[in-house]
């Protein structure tokens, strides 16, 4: 009987455990909310509600993985040469200006300049109107940057519309929205600016790649690409596990879920960079 009581004790206290953990939870996300969330964010263009997004993202998915393809079965690659000139240096100035934006930061103001020892949130209310109006300009971007795996699909490269690229460009596309709807923390500038600043060289990549053959000579860095996407999800990763360590007053939500896709990133990027490169150059030595 004593045992059948100790485990019920257990049971009990486990549970009231859970509930205060929960309880604290959602007290600090409202709180959160309540001291950073900014209603004039609703009334901009695809913020009022997830709907627009989600029809955007279900929109895009749909196409690249099922109606562009069959659309495309029996017909000749469209070729696009222009367009994609267009489009490629368009989105390297793009970038340039997005990765620009961090300089408009002050960075005196940032928590974790002092030390992470800031105790409440007022701080980041000097961000609200630059720092918002950056993300909903990063957020467009990712809206934008889904043409990338249209015009794969359009010119008949559906092999280069791979797990890793679809997701990429889905995950990135939703959170963006998620991260200025909901919850707006530090931890972005810092990973925005970053993204940014990859987004340049690689567009310039494309760029380079979409003026013809001719300039293929200039593609010699093309597998260093992947070395310098890697680079950025560990300094990424770093500055993240940082925010944590430190016990920085930023919502840790978001920090998680940032630390999160991070890892997966590297995962899938290590795994493409292993198999595009490493494995080919080791089998030819074979």
């Amino acid at each position: 009987m004593r045992r059948v009581k100790d485990s019920s004790y257990c049971v009990n206290a486990t549970s009231i455990s859970m509930a205060g953990i929960i309880k604290r939870v959602v007290s600090n996300y409202n709180e959160f909310l309540k001291n950073i969330k900014d209603p004039i964010v609703d009334t901009w263009p695809l913020m009022g509600s997830p709907g627009p997004m989600l029809c955007i993202v279900g929109t895009y998915l749909i196409f690249v993985l099922k109606a562009g393809p069959k659309m495309m079965e029996k017909r000749p690659a469209f070729q696009l040469n222009t367009i994609l000139i267009l489009y490629n240096a368009f989105q390297v100035f793009l970038s340039i200006w997005l990765a620009s934006l961090a300089l408009y930061v002050n960075y005196e103001d940032l928590i974790i300049f002092h030390g992470c020892t800031t105790q409440n949130m007022p701080i980041q209310r000097n961000l609200q109107k630059p720092f918002l109006q950056s993300a909903w300009w990063y957020f467009v971007a990712k809206i934008i940057e889904l043409f990338d795996t249209v015009f794969f699909v359009l010119r008949k490269k559906q092999s280069q519309v791979t797990f890793l690229h679809v997701y990429h460009h889905t995950i990135t596309a939703v959170f963006s929205w998620c991260f200025l709807k909901l919850l707006p923390g530090q931890q972005g500038i810092f990973v925005g600016f970053l993204n940014s600043v990859v987004h340049i060289f690689m567009y310039s990549y494309y760029l380079i790649a979409s003026l013809g053959s001719k300039y293929r000579k200039y593609l010699w860095w093309k597998k260093y690409m992947t070395w310098i996407q890697l680079l950025q999800f560990g300094a990424m990763l770093c500055y993240l596990i940082l925010t944590l360590f430190m016990d920085c007053q930023v919502p840790k939500v978001l920090t998680y879920f940032f630390l999160t896709n991070v890892v997966i990133f590297i995962y899938l990027f290590g795994d493409f960079y292993w198999k595009a490169y490493v494995k080919k150059e080791y089998a030819k030595k074979i």
